[in-house]
């Protein structure tokens, strides 16, 4: 739709490379409104088109930092324009320049998703609406990444196993993860709005108002392990990680607390203590014998460590744990009592590889 594009002298605002896509259908309009761009102090890239294919296609090729469109085209439009940008997924500013006047238009192809409407004879407006929307581009797109990185670390804290807990530095909570109710047993209803002592028994209710008191004051605590809770009265035991969340500006908004479940390994660790005192306490009793002991060849006494000559049974019992029964050995027996030998029958007496006989 072709208009005069009046001219107009006024001080750059622009500044910087403007890549502008162009859909108009007169090129004598789309010249001037490209050398007004370039009085305007952009280092302009630009390109017309005036067809849907030809705007598709352009969309495709490269990135735009605004779309200036005109009302009407022969067999194309605002709508048809704007519902391609909405195909292509793009956040792009799109500003309609038209040389057709009224409020009600204006009213229609904002409606339609248009950000603003220039008229070509009053293109005083034009930099001013273009660097607005492009800061609002980067505004929407800043929000929508910061919305999509907050989405993702959300789903990662929640898929988790461990128990993260978001809350204010009086302990309520915001948060409650799938990891938390997991461990304590509360569903996140449950949790949202009471204080975290719910997770812990009442005698541990000064240590966490402690901590949150610390954090309240800017001091940052180490781990600490803690006895736990849960929702069916199990006991627990807990490793605690409490710290600040902060906004962009440094300023405490609340607090985080990551929580591990050390229960198996607090048991693990007290049966290795109980088998290393059983394990000492074994050693302590075993008595063993070994080197050189002087022993006499007659009577067989042996010498101790101060010099005493003790008999063979009392230093081995004294030096293990060996108990002795006392018994007199064939030969001994023939030695000492062969009367009682020579009257036994020969079928009653120990033979020479038996025990002997034991007293």
């Amino acid at each position: 739709m072709s208009s005069v594009i009046s001219e107009v002298k006024q001080t750059p605002e622009g500044q910087g490379p403007l890549a502008a896509l162009l859909v108009e259908d007169s090129p004598l309009d789309a010249e001037l409104l490209a050398r007004h761009l370039r009085h305007s102090g952009y280092d302009l890239q630009h390109r017309r088109v005036d067809s849907a294919e030809d705007f598709r296609k352009a969309l495709r090729d490269q990135q735009w930092d605004v779309v200036l469109c005109d009302y009407q085209l022969p067999g194309f439009g605002v709508e048809g324009a704007l519902a391609i940008v909405a195909e292509c997924r793009l956040d792009v500013p799109f500003i309609v320049v038209s040389g057709a006047a009224g409020e009600e238009l204006a009213v229609e192809v904002m409606k339609a998703g248009a950000h603003d409407y220039v008229l070509k004879y009053r293109l005083a407006r034009l930099v001013p609406a273009i660097e607005r929307e492009r800061r609002e581009a980067v505004s929407r797109q800043e929000r929508a990444f910061a919305l999509h990185k907050l989405n993702y670390l959300a789903a990662i804290v929640d898929s988790t196993t461990e128990a993260i807990i978001g809350h204010d530095l009086n302990g309520v909570i915001a948060t409650w993860n799938s990891g938390a109710s997991l461990l304590f047993g509360y569903g996140a209803e449950e949790a949202l709005g009471k204080t975290i002592s719910m997770a812990f028994p009442h005698d541990q209710a000064p240590r966490i108002a402690q901590i949150l008191d610390a954090l309240s004051h800017g001091v940052e605590t180490e781990p600490v392990e803690i006895s736990g809770v849960r929702k069916d009265g199990e006991p627990l035991d807990l490793s605690l990680n409490v710290s600040t969340i902060k906004d962009r500006h440094g300023k405490i908004i609340g607090a985080s607390s990551i929580i591990y479940n050390i229960t198996e390994r607090k048991r693990l660790e007290l049966e290795r203590k109980r088998m290393i005192e059983q394990l000492n306490d074994t050693l302590s009793r075993v008595k063993t014998l070994s080197g050189l002991l002087p022993i006499c060849a007659s009577c067989k006494k042996v010498r101790d460590d101060h010099g005493y000559w003790q008999k063979l049974e009392t230093f081995i019992h004294e030096h293990s744990e060996a108990e002795f029964s006392h018994s007199i050995c064939p030969d001994c027996m023939q030695t000492l009592y062969p009367q009682y030998v020579n009257t036994r029958p020969q079928s009653e007496l120990p033979s020479a590889g038996s025990g002997g006989m034991e007293s």
